[in-house]
């Protein structure tokens, strides 16, 4: 059964609540087998799942504003959706192309730690998803979900190459060092993708990474093949910025067109998923630069850190009570 100890913490920070809802979930989506306390780890896993919700409506309610101008036709949805890739919570952030051309290794190999340790598991996110989804894009997902998985080959499957990534550089991700920005863009693609009333959110954040993340792995798979690293190191980012280009298109067209078609009420929805994720992303990407001492002076504000304060200083006291009623 996992309780969370508060016995360690004497301050209530982002950190803290970030770091048990990611404890939380790498023991909730673990394979398990039959306990006696099964009964106490559902009881645990509820009071869980609502601090998880009541973060991510907050999240969502903070991006809301920002689908204003969002609309249920749709062609000029997907025109919508894609122009996020120009305007969109930390597009084209300078820290990218300071990876590719400035970055030392022992920098480059922090980003990288950093991002291996809040990765989700894109495959699994796409599985938990698509459960129910219309027929048309069902299926999309299911491609997907074939490429992540190699098309059948060990060795070309995504999360693996990631993993020798980690292993070939000889990082050593871990929860208790990693930020807490990268925890929370974590801890939200996994809140959506197991919650079902939030499964339009979760499509249109799967949709927005790819479409946005093949400029960034680019940039990233410059500055390691600049440093030298071994091409098994680099394929895990060489794959995603080119074969993320095709998914985005096909995400697009098989499945935000189709959904916004058949419900326009989904449109909105999977708008605040796409910019919740953004936001998340902008979040590490700003939190990055400042651990690697880096000023970026034309940068978009990103989400305000006293939100995150003042919203986990409610979520940690409550953190307290699941540990005393769950002791």
């Amino acid at each position: 059964m996992f309780v969370f100890n508060t016995q360690s913490h004497t301050h209530t920070d982002p950190y803290t609540f970030h770091a048990a809802l990611a404890e939380f979930n790498v023991k909730r989506i673990a394979v398990g087998t039959p306990s006696a306390h099964w009964e106490d780890d559902l009881h645990s896993e509820l009071q869980y799942r609502l601090l998880e919700g009541r973060f991510l409506e907050e999240l969502r309610l903070s991006v809301a504003p920002m689908t204003a101008d969002v609309v249920t036709d749709p062609d000029q949805f997907v025109a919508w959706f894609e122009s996020l890739a120009d305007w969109g919570p930390g597009q084209h952030h300078p820290l990218f192309d300071w990876l590719a051309e400035e970055a030392s290794s022992d920098q480059l190999k922090w980003f990288l730690t950093q991002e291996a340790a809040g990765e989700a598991g894109f495959d699994d996110l796409v599985a938990y998803t698509q459960v129910k989804l219309p027929v048309q894009p069902k299926l999309e997902c299911a491609r997907n979900y074939w490429d992540e998985m190699g098309r059948g080959k060990p060795r070309a499957m995504h999360g693996p190459l990631l993993e020798n990534m980690v292993k070939v550089l000889n990082l050593q991700p871990s929860i208790e060092t990693t930020v807490w920005e990268s925890l929370a863009l974590s801890n939200t693609m996994q809140g959506l993708a197991t919650s079902r009333r939030y499964t339009y959110h979760s499509l249109g954040a799967l949709g927005v990474i790819e479409l946005t993340a093949p400029l960034r792995a680019e940039k990233v798979a410059a500055g390691m093949k600049r440093l030298n690293y071994p091409h098994s190191a680099r394929a895990y980012f060489d794959l995603h910025a080119v074969l993320d280009v095709a998914h985005s298109q096909a995400w697009i067209r098989e499945v935000i067109r189709p959904l916004v078609t058949e419900n326009p009420a989904s449109a909105s929805c999977l708008a605040e998923g796409a910019l919740m994720r953004l936001r998340c992303g902008q979040l590490c990407f700003e939190r990055y630069s400042k651990e690697l001492g880096l000023e970026f002076k034309h940068t978009k504000p990103a989400l305000s850190t006293n939100y995150f304060m003042n919203h986990n200083r409610v979520q940690t006291a409550s953190f307290a009570s699941i540990s005393s009623s769950a002791q």
